[in-house]
């Protein structure tokens, strides 16, 4: 006997007529699972898929729901943010479902976790293929892609800081150059 699990999200499939063959662009899922671009722009990818799995392997790992999170006095924000926040920290206890009593294995906790970080990242091109994510769940490839994200973050953290810098030092600019425009202007 094989006793696989299987887990699926039918709440997308449960909300259409399938004797209805025009398109719609309404949008449609499961609320908490909607990838961010798809519930902006109505554009659907397999990378709107891929936030979604993403979504469903916290809701697996914390024993809740997307929607319902945040009721708990610990948990302020998104359960996302949330999660990054656990992770960067490394706090999984804090993390994973209680009815799991200690039954599990930090280091695999930790992996999933990263896999479903991964796969809900804001931009859809810096998401995994579902076929990457099968393979990093099997123990291939998440270190690789983990570091190559980490790279890409560092990188982007630091040009934000920059254009940041050079923001507030073009405002600064043009603040002197309107206090001698003032200046000139004044009463000859």
């Amino acid at each position: 006997m094989n006793c696989e699990i299987v887990v699926g999200d039918f709440g997308l499939a449960k909300l259409f007529d399938h004797t209805d063959s025009h398109v719609t662009t309404a949008v449609r899922g499961t609320v908490g699972h909607i990838a961010p671009e798809y519930l902006s722009t109505g554009q659907s990818s397999e990378k709107t898929d891929v936030f979604g799995f993403g979504i469903l392997l916290l809701e697996l790992i914390t024993g809740q729901r997307a929607l319902e999170f945040g009721k708990k006095a610990s948990q302020k924000g998104a359960m996302l943010d949330w999660v990054k926040k656990i992770h960067q920290e490394k706090k999984f206890d804090m993390l994973v479902d209680k009815d799991l009593k200690n039954n599990y294995h930090i280091k695999e906790l930790e992996e999933i976790v990263k896999v479903a970080l991964l796969c809900t990242q804001y931009l859809p091109s810096y998401r995994p293929k579902m076929s990457d994510v099968v393979r990093m769940l099997e123990g291939d490839g998440l270190a690789g892609k983990w570091e190559a994200t980490q790279r890409a973050e560092e990188i982007k953290c630091r040009a934000h800081d920059f254009s940041s810098s050079q923001q507030f030092s073009n405002r600064n600019d043009n603040y002197v150059l309107l206090v001698q425009e003032m200046e000139l202007s004044g009463p000859r």
